[in-house]
């Protein structure tokens, strides 16, 4: 029973030993605003207590199997109804291609044209759920300002509904879902009149009705004829359920397709051993009507063959690719682990999660979720494998086990006590990809639970896809650690101390590619003098990387044998095509002097570098310069000396900094110079930050950044 107290605690109604609703509250509601907008289909949601999961308490339009993968959604789930609830606002979905592009995940299970909208049921103080409803492909593509009123009126005056019952201590009854139910009645009842059904039993072609459900309520003859099934096997049985060459995944999804977007629908079957019918479909509200006729000459389809013991059904199906969708997202393994919290836990129900590995011979705990203390699971991290317990048995044996209860639990494993917490049941996954286990997945469930055949196969196919995405991610991680491990070796791990000045510096890897890149930086201290260098080669791998350590190592040995800057830039510009890598660079170089507080600079195809006064005034130092390192032997580099008066900030950036797809690159500088003339008297390290933030806004950088600030100290 969905209890309604606690409302503040929990999100959702609930209470104990409390007076009960007279009526079904959320179903009238839904029907009422249903009603109200000429909707086909909806759901109210409630939240779960004590938890982050929105729970289907009531579907009307359709039957429940076509929201089958969403019936449990978490509340950072990128589907329609959790964001509504999540962001407290109205959701709009206007057809096909937008839901696919702002639910990839909904549009792969669901790739049917309808218009959806999705609303909080909430006060101003409590989110209590959250609803939605659907129409018809034929729905304009933007709802009306009347739809969006009503409904977010009537989800307004629900919430004060839940709300004054959870201080009344009341409790919603649970409640059916509102379907046009199927009655077993004569087939001349069903069609209004005897002569009306012999009228149908005469026509050439075959004809027979289906409910939301699938099941057939009037078949004639020449149906039953085609389909070589007697009508007394046809009839209440869903089609096909009891015609075997239609029980196909294909097929229902067509069934599911005419109901859900209320357009006339058709296919081919084959009906063994060569003749092909066509199926057309007319949906309505309460159902579909299927004309049924022999096909005219179809080329001869390949067919993939099944798979023994494959799923048969499409709700099976669809929340497997709602799963493998959600997936296919995750980068590094904490993503894996995040996702699978997201997105399975509440598919099936379970309350805990704990995913391990293995390093070693020794037992990893990757992640977890759903534990209040931390400390009962990380006690496992580092246990043998050849310990006997459930995790390491399934890790190293890659067979699933199921355990009911904690007493079978207990029955098996007499000695262990591996799975903390308050748990009464257990599913452990095995996580095989590539033909090897790479780790396990193991669900709790706060209450016994039983695993029928159905639910441990669809359980043991969501282990496989858990697993190929975990194996991506252990990989993909590897290499990231060895990318920010060599990126990190190349760069300078601290910055000497200057005289006459102070030095900040920030690097920050693009997001596409390797994580790893050309952008350098690097201040040298020799002969009593200080000289900074930054720089740009091109491309974002671990030749550039690798290329720019050398790059780096050869500007603080020309700068330690007392070259000037004009030289250190044309012996650089020499030594990069003498390696003949074909890659250029972008250089800048420059040496101070404490005493005069002035620089003298050197710059090869870089970025102007901003200078901010100590009156706040901010320019682009324009400095004389030669062509990019690595293109011309010959080239030649002049130097330009710029004064820095005490309190001046002189910002040498990589073009990372200030170049993004799609923005103007002078607006951009100039922006960033605004934001040094406002923040340019906060400390150097707060200062570095907020220059960076500037420049990483996007969530996806193309380029490295790197940002070099010095700031003149004021003269004792």
């Amino acid at each position: 029973m969905v209890r309604v107290g606690d409302a503040q605690v929990s999100g959702r109604p609930g209470g104990s030993g409390s007076a009960a609703f007279g009526r079904p509250l959320l179903s009238l509601a839904l029907a009422g605003m249903m009603d109200d907008v000429q909707a086909h289909a909806g759901a109210v949601y409630l939240l779960a207590p004590g938890e982050s999961v929105l729970e289907m308490a009531v579907m009307a339009g359709l039957p429940r199997a076509f929201a089958a993968p969403w019936e449990r959604v978490g509340l950072g789930s990128p589907v329609p109804v959790a964001q509504a609830a999540r962001e407290r606002r109205f959701v709009w979905v206007g057809g096909e291609e937008d839901m696919a592009r702002q639910y990839p995940r909904v549009a792969v299970v669901l790739p049917y044209p309808f218009a959806l909208a999705a609303l909080p049921v909430a006060t101003d103080s409590t989110v209590y759920g959250a609803v939605f409803v659907t129409w018809p492909g034929s729905h304009p593509p933007e709802v009306s300002d009347r739809e969006r009123e009503r409904l977010t009126a009537a989800c307004d005056r629900l919430a004060l509904r839940l709300e004054r019952a959870a201080a009344e201590h009341r409790t919603l009854r649970p409640e059916a879902d509102l379907l046009a139910a199927w009655s077993g009645t004569p087939v001349a009842d069903t069609l209004g009149s005897v002569e009306a059904a012999r009228m149908v039993s005469r026509l050439p072609y075959g004809l027979c009705s289906l409910d939301l459900h699938g099941r057939v309520g009037f078949v004639n003859a020449a149906a039953t004829e085609l389909l070589g099934i007697p009508a007394s096997g046809l009839l209440g049985s869903r089609l096909w359920g009891s015609v075997p060459w239609l029980n196909d995944p294909v097929y229902e999804d067509r069934y599911r397709a005419a109901l859900l977007s209320l357009h006339v629908t058709s296919f081919v079957a084959l009906r063994p051993p060569g003749d092909w019918l066509s199926f057309q479909l007319y949906p309505s509200t309460t159902g579909l009507s299927v004309r049924i006729t022999r096909a005219r000459a179809v080329a001869e389809l390949d067919r993939a063959e099944r798979r023994p013991g494959g799923p048969s059904s499409l709700v099976t199906i669809s929340q497997v690719l709602s799963l493998a969708g959600a997936l296919t997202e995750a980068a590094g393994v904490q993503d894996v682990v995040q996702l699978v919290a997201d997105e399975i836990m509440p598919a099936v129900g379970c309350q805990t999660l704990v995913m391990l590995g293995s390093r070693g011979g020794r037992m990893q705990v990757v992640g977890h979720r759903g534990f209040e203390d931390p400390e009962l699971v990380e006690r496992f991290d580092g246990l043998p494998l050849t310990e006997q317990t459930p995790g390491t048995q399934v890790l190293t044996t890659g067979v699933p086990a199921f355990f009911e209860s904690r007493g079978q639990l207990d029955r098996l494993y007499p000695a262990v006590r591996e799975v903390p917490g308050t748990m009464a049941a257990w599913a452990y996954l095995p996580l095989i990809a590539s033909g090897r286990p790479v780790g396990t997945c193991v669900l709790g469930y706060a209450e016994q639970h039983s695993f029928p055949a159905d639910e441990r196969a669809v359980l043991t196919s969501l282990g496989g896809l858990i697993a190929q995405a975990l194996e991506r991610a252990l990989l993909y991680d590897a290499k990231h650690r060895v990318a920010h491990g060599l990126q990190a070796a190349l760069l300078p791990s601290s910055l000497p101390s200057l005289p006459g000045f102070e030095a900040a510096a920030r690097y920050l890897p693009a997001t596409q590619g390797m994580d790893i890149g050309g952008d350098f930086y690097d201040l040298v201290c020799s002969h009593g003098r200080a000289s900074a260098v930054i720089g740009d080669v091109q491309g974002h791998n671990v030749t550039a990387a690798g290329l720019m350590g050398q790059l780096r190592t050869a500007v603080r040995a020309y700068t330690t044998v007392g070259q000037a800057p004009e030289e250190v830039m044309s012996s650089t510009n020499r030594l990069l095509i003498d390696l003949g890598t074909e890659l250029f660079a972008s250089c800048l170089y420059l040496r101070l002097d404490p005493g005069s507080g002035r620089a003298v600079m050197a710059r090869a195809g870089h970025p102007q570098p901003l200078l901010r006064r100590p009156d706040g005034q901010v320019r682009v130092l324009d400095l004389a310069g030669g062509p990019l390192l690595g293109i011309d032997a010959s080239a030649s580099y002049p130097t330009t000396e710029v004064e820095l008066p005490p309190g001046s900030v002189l910002a040498l950036y990589t073009d990372g900094l200030i170049e993004s797809p799609g923005v103007d690159i002078d607006e951009a500088l100039a922006a960033l110079g605004q934001r040094l003339a406002e923040t340019g008297d906060h400390p150097l390290d707060e200062l570095a930050d907020g220059l960076v933030e500037f420049g990483a806004g996007a969530t996806a950088r193309a380029d490295d950044i790197a940002l070099l600030l010095l700031r003149a100290r004021p003269k004792n």
